[in-house]
């Protein structure tokens, strides 16, 4: 994880605060339980954060060796390699318990908070009235990641399993779709998903745009804490947040035994 975040001396409920939040706003299809590990499975989609371990008590390291056999056991019957998602509630023993059997680390991320209140960007933003038809939504969406229509039911079954309010934003020319976020307002909080703007448009402010009236929706329907996950090596990403007002608040990463197949998504 990056070493300007002091991970290990926050206070644990704000962590908590926000991976329970993001539990809520990206559900996972197959939710089971060891002890405080949340195990998360989602055979309709690759995304590592749908299909993770991940550890919510650094002081709950009883039995390693056997929970994780069990962990591979349920991830190879579902066709997924074993990975666990370790943010600062895992504690720094089982980091080290990792590193001693050799695993890799994966994708290191931050997590991103901006308050929506008082002076904010949020409220010059366009106004914008979230879409209501998903399959508009869906295929606007994975044209501006780039991605073929293979994925428009794992994606569709996710925002479709939601509970909390969402809005889902696409701004378009014409009928070409320019940049996409899925925002997931959850009572005072506001989460941001799958941001992004097509590769033919980006750095002419399409992904500002369609974060800040994201943010704007959420803000006037009551949300005050606005808050995102970023890979750590998505510089232009980072510094787009950056000058909206986010700040990163903790940072976490994947781990898998060494040498198991990376996938695309994170």
């Amino acid at each position: 994880m990056p070493d300007h975040l002091p991970d290990r001396s926050l206070h644990l409920g704000l962590v908590r605060r926000f991976e329970a939040a993001g539990f809520r706003a990206w559900p996972a299809a197959d939710v089971h339980y060891d002890g405080t590990w949340v195990i998360r499975l989602t055979p309709g989609h690759d995304a590592k954060r749908l299909n993770s371990v991940n550890p919510l008590d650094p002081g709950d390291l009883h039995d390693l060796d056997n929970r994780i056999a069990r962990a591979a056991e349920r991830f190879a019957a579902a066709g997924r390699p074993l990975t666990f998602r370790l943010s600062p509630l895992a504690g720094e023993k089982l980091e080290a318990h990792f590193d001693a059997a050799g695993w890799d680390t994966v994708r290191p991320s931050l997590v991103m908070a901006l308050s929506l209140e008082g002076d904010t960007p949020v409220g010059d933003a366009m106004d914008q009235i979230p879409l209501k038809d998903v399959d508009r939504f869906i295929t606007a969406a994975l044209e501006v990641h780039g991605l073929g229509p293979v994925r428009a039911p794992g994606l569709t079954d996710i925002i479709r399993a939601i509970e909390p309010e969402v809005g889902l934003f696409a701004l378009e020319a014409e009928t070409h779709p320019l940049a996409s976020a899925i925002c997931v307002q959850d009572r005072d909080l506001a989460g941001l998903f799958e941001v992004a703007t097509h590769r033919n448009v980006r750095g002419q402010g399409y992904g500002r745009r369609v974060v800040l009236s994201a943010l704007k929706w959420a803000k006037l329907r009551g949300a005050k804490l606005a808050w995102l996950q970023v890979e750590a090596n998505n510089e232009v990403a980072i510094k787009l947040y950056r000058s909206i007002g986010f700040e990163a608040v903790y940072g976490y990463h994947y781990r898998r035994p060494k040498g198991a197949v990376e996938d695309v998504v994170s």
